[in-house]
């Protein structure tokens, strides 16, 4: 099992990023990144905000995503609804949870806004692992998504 150098992810990922605004251009190249920083990431990728406490799917790596999510379900939802890191170490023990993919066992989902505060979606990383996902996870994730996303528009 590899863990991720969040130091060196951030400066591959502001690299990539460097002077784009498109929020879904953004959302692509982490979720490839990200994706492929570390063997306990199973799927990763964004559901995007598109009005009316709903999220759709966006750019992801892995098997299939859920289409839509509404912000009162599941643990996209509750990190959507809430603007909070969703840390979850068993899916199971969640109540809501939505089983987009039956080999979940952990999540972490962690709200996305751009600089004007403005929610375009939510970042979501499933593991086939039970709790596989640390608060340093949640940190650094929190901080790369905030950089990256600081000029996005949509």
């Amino acid at each position: 099992m590899t863990h991720v150098n969040y130091k060196e992810l951030a400066a591959v990922v502001a690299s990539l990023t460097e002077g784009e605004t498109d929020a879904v251009a953004l959302m692509a190249t982490v979720a490839c990144e990200v994706h492929h920083s570390d063997d306990r990431f199973d799927w990763t990728g964004f559901y995007r905000n598109v009005g009316n406490d709903t999220l759709k799917i966006g750019p992801y790596q892995g098997g299939h995503g859920c289409l839509v999510i509404p912000f009162t379900r599941g643990v996209c939802g509750a990190a959507a609804k809430t603007g909070e890191v969703q840390l979850v170490p068993d899916v199971e023990a969640f109540p809501g949870h939505i089983a987009c993919a039956s080999s979940t066992r952990s999540e972490l989902v962690l709200p996305v806004y751009n600089g004007d505060g403005m929610l375009l979606g939510v970042f979501d990383l499933d593991s086939n692992q039970p709790n596989a996902f640390t608060q340093e996870d949640a940190d650094a994730l929190t901080s790369i998504l905030s950089a990256c996303f600081a000029r996005a528009v949509v």
